[in-house]
């Protein structure tokens, strides 16, 4: 009798070890396994069991020594993770997700960016359903050593690049879909945010990576923002149902040069891909935004855009809007480094200082802050959760992003 290991398959024969393979991998294509041309001309067979046999057993021997094939399909290539900086939500699940190698047995070790892959191909819908669930996925301790091995992380979740048009933050390509976060200067912060809510479109899923682990400091900190959404409701009915009602509009001078000293100074003409004016008011239309030149500068108005947006998938309400980076009081207080950009509600009402003051308590007492490792791969639902950074306190540290939809 035949072991039931899965290095016993080498003793099986002809259709027994069709067999075997199959009860292993559990599923099979439609029309059978894929053909295999220069194998099935080598060993001159048309039997349909001999031919699977031989492809098969091609394939088995050839990622022998990371038995992928095995782990990505059982489903034990990940296992889950508790770090001391999770926290539990009401319905018991952890945020965010945290997800490294299982190394428990051979069959399921990591071996390779390849089987990582492999293994997110095979896995995606039970991850997709993970990252509902959660809002956010940590993969840690997975063989990603470099911006081009994101990359290829990023593609083979196969979701669809999200163009950085009309954005604000300063940033760089680095290699495929691999992008700086942002480029301002590292010790300043950045307040907690949905990538582009400011915007009529936005990216649904955002991947960041660590390619240079920080010294100290410099935390991409995470909230579910449904929560956020509670809290603020709870103590400011009347705010967040103006909110409800008539949105926010934000206002935004940006110069004809990158300005290194904010985190939101993209230029003009790299925000709308163009050196053309008029070109530039073309695309800013498009965008819901009213646009006046201030010499080489320009001054933009947004029309009224949600504040509150309904996640169908959740079935909750999120704090979708950048209210703490643009906000400043009327004594001209910011509380960010956002420069001239100014916001009020849709109305045209002022937002009121002590809801922000109280917000920014809200998000510090609420959200989840992990230190960075090389090699990290952070994903978020940007429709669930809000993300921030905190100032780098020594040196070095270089997170990369890429944007999806």
């Amino acid at each position: 009798m035949e072991s039931e290991s899965t290095t016993g398959i080498h003793c099986l024969r002809g259709a027994d070890m069709y067999t075997k393979i199959n009860k292993m991998m559990k599923i099979q294509p439609a029309g059978g396994w894929p053909k295999y041309h220069s194998y099935y001309v080598e060993k001159k067979t048309s039997n349909i069991h001999q031919r699977n046999y031989i492809y098969m057993k091609h394939q088995y021997t050839k990622r022998q020594s990371s038995q992928k094939v095995v782990a990505a399909v059982t489903g034990k290539f990940f296992q889950d993770v508790k770090l001391p900086q999770q926290k539990t939500q009401d319905d018991g699940v952890l945020f965010p997700a945290v997800l490294s190698p299982n190394h428990n047995t051979d069959s399921t070790a990591v071996e390779e960016l390849h089987d990582f892959k492999e293994a997110i191909g095979a896995q995606k819908v039970w991850l997709e359903s993970l990252l509902q669930k959660t809002g956010a996925i940590l993969f840690r301790g997975f063989p990603v050593a470099s911006p081009s091995d994101f990359d290829q992380v990023v593609n083979a979740f196969s979701y669809v690049e999200f163009p950085y048009f009309g954005g604000v933050a300063p940033r760089t390509k680095v290699v495929g879909r691999v992008y700086t976060a942002n480029e301002s200067p590292p010790h300043i912060g950045i307040p907690f945010h949905h990538e582009m809510s400011y915007a009529p479109d936005f990216p649904t899923k955002v991947f960041f990576y660590c390619d240079e682990e920080p010294g100290e400091g410099g935390e991409t900190p995470i909230v579910l923002s449904h929560i956020i959404y509670e809290k603020m409701k709870e103590r400011h009915p009347e705010f967040v149902m103006q909110l409800e009602e008539h949105g926010v509009m934000y206002s935004d001078i940006i110069y004809g040069e990158d300005d290194p000293s904010s985190f939101t100074g993209r230029n003009w003409k790299s925000k709308f891909n163009t050196e053309d004016k008029s070109v530039a008011e073309e695309r800013a239309a498009k965008l819901g935004l009213k646009l006046e030149w201030i010499g080489n500068a320009v001054k933009l108005t947004s029309t009224p855009l949600p504040a509150i947006r309904f996640d169908k998938e959740s079935r909750r309400n999120t704090w979708f809007n950048t209210i703490a980076v643009t906000y400043s009081d009327p004594s001209g207080k910011t509380f960010s480094s956002a420069g001239g950009k100014t916001v009020q509600i849709g109305n045209g009402d002022p937002v009121p200082d002590h809801a922000v003051e109280d917000y920014f308590k809200i998000v510090e007492e609420e959200c989840v802050t992990i230190p960075w490792k090389k090699g990290d791969v952070l994903l978020i639902n940007n429709l669930m959760v809000l993300h921030g950074r905190r100032p780098l306190l020594k040196p070095p540290r270089r997170v990369l992003a890429s944007l999806c939809k």
